[in-house]
Order: structure tokens, then sequence, then C-alpha cells
């Protein structure tokens, strides 16, 4: 799923294993927040890998 406006709603509505975020240094407007103000618990998969662009990967934890 792309767009950070639905990831932020299957997030709180639990129905994420996983999320893989990718950084790219580029400011293209406003954007649309991920977290918008709210709390998520993620657990850090593995390293962050590096270039031009950050990938960063965590687990979601289930209750």
């Amino acid at each position: 799923m792309l767009g950070a406006d639905v990831a932020r709603q299957l997030l709180r509505a639990g129905l994420l294993d996983e999320v893989r975020i990718h950084l790219v240094p580029v400011l293209m407007g406003e954007g649309t927040p991920l977290f918008d103000g709210e709390r998520a618990e993620l657990i850090p998969e593995g390293e962050p890998a590096g270039g031009s662009v950050t990938h960063l990967r965590y687990r979601v934890p289930k209750p």
C-alpha cells in the first residue's frame, strides 16, 4: 500500500504486520505526515540501508 493516510488507517486498525519506510531527501510541498501526532509501537528489523535513499523496516507487534 502506498500513502501516509492509508498506512496510518491500516496501522490504527491493526492490519499491518510490517512497515517499510523509504526516506528520500527531497522536499515536495507539505506532504502528509505518516503518524500525524499518533504514537505507534514499531520494532526495528535489521539495520537501515542507506545511500541516496534510506530504507527502514519495522515489525508491528500484535497485542
